[in-house]
């Protein structure tokens, strides 16, 4: 039903844009110069739809059109690291909120000092493994740490993951004898925010060795039911790479958040500049980047993992 109904809005969303332009032809044609300037917008706005559309051609895959899993990790760097990471996850809040898709927040844990060291956010919309799936890998800042009485200049390294959602059970099985499962008391900034309760879940798939942890909850079972919406990612990824028999197709070849390993850098001092390495797609306007503006890194990684 779902796959019925996600086609009947794809068939009723083309027939609304061959409507708009069918409109804008006719409303060219009375060639009415007080309404150059509407028209010209229109077809501005009718050609940025269009090329949103030839871009999700680029998305087949079995996963594309659904939802996701953004994992991000900070890495070495330390403090500046955690820093690092909650920039990233403002860039793709932002991002999400740009492209109209919502966001959950399914577990976080806050640094010491400053930043995170991880979180999980769950987005929700069409296509959104498809367009963050390019996301995954090891990000790397360099700028004068904010953190360093001396002002130095630091670098910091990031790691994202991106997991498909599934949203059907009877997709991924997880046999019940499989998992290990684990309760424990929520960390927190202390005081009163410390649980008093058990409410945190930790998950161990025991066939394969994947742990996965969810706290932000105060709920047990809504974190439980987080940790195996993220577990059954995983295991999804798996398995989509034994049947295309490349490992890495979905999560990516796991690479340490370290020197050597980025898949984009991310220059605030001594230049701007953003640059990912894998398309050599680059960006002088480094805070438009940071404050979600990341079309253009996705759109050339998908045009160069087709090609």
């Amino acid at each position: 039903m779902k796959k019925l109904a996600d086609t009947r809005s794809e068939i009723e969303s083309w027939e609304k844009l061959e409507k708009r332009i069918y409109d804008l032809f006719e409303l060219a044609q009375l060639e009415d110069d007080s309404m150059t300037a509407e028209i010209e917008q229109e077809a501005e706005a009718i050609q940025q739809e269009l090329d949103r559309r030839e871009l999700s051609t680029l998305l087949g895959g079995p996963y594309d059109r659904g939802n996701a899993l953004l994992t991000i990790n900070a890495g070495a760097g330390g403090t500046d690291s955690q820093d690092w990471a909650s920039m990233l996850q403002r860039m793709y809040l932002r991002w999400a909120e740009r492209s109209g898709y919502t966001t959950e927040v399914i577990d976080l844990t806050e640094g010491e000092e400053a930043g995170i060291k991880t979180i999980t956010i769950a987005v929700t919309g069409q296509y959104a493994y498809g367009y963050l799936k390019a996301e995954k890998g090891v990000h790397r800042l360099v700028r004068l740490s904010p953190f360093d009485s001396a002002h130095r200049r630091h670098t910091s390294f990031v790691q994202v993951e991106v997991l498909p959602e599934i949203e059907d059970d009877a997709e991924i099985v997880i046999a019940p004898d499989d998992v290990r499962i684990d309760i424990f008391k929520s960390s927190g900034a202390g005081g009163q925010n410390v649980q008093k309760n058990a409410t945190a879940i930790r998950l161990t798939h025991i066939p394969t060795g994947i742990v996965v942890t969810c706290q932000n909850e105060r709920s047990q079972m809504q974190n439980r039911e987080n940790a195996f919406r993220v577990l059954r990612g995983r295991l999804a990824a798996i398995r989509q790479e034994e049947q295309d028999k490349q490992l890495g197709e979905l999560r990516g070849e796991y690479q340490k958040a370290e020197w050597g390993s980025q898949i984009r850098s991310y220059v605030l001092h001594p230049y701007q500049m953003v640059k990912d390495h894998r398309t050599e797609f680059e960006a002088g306007n480094t805070q438009g980047v940071l404050d979600g503006d990341i079309n253009g890194f996705i759109e050339s990684y998908l045009r160069w993992k087709k090609d």
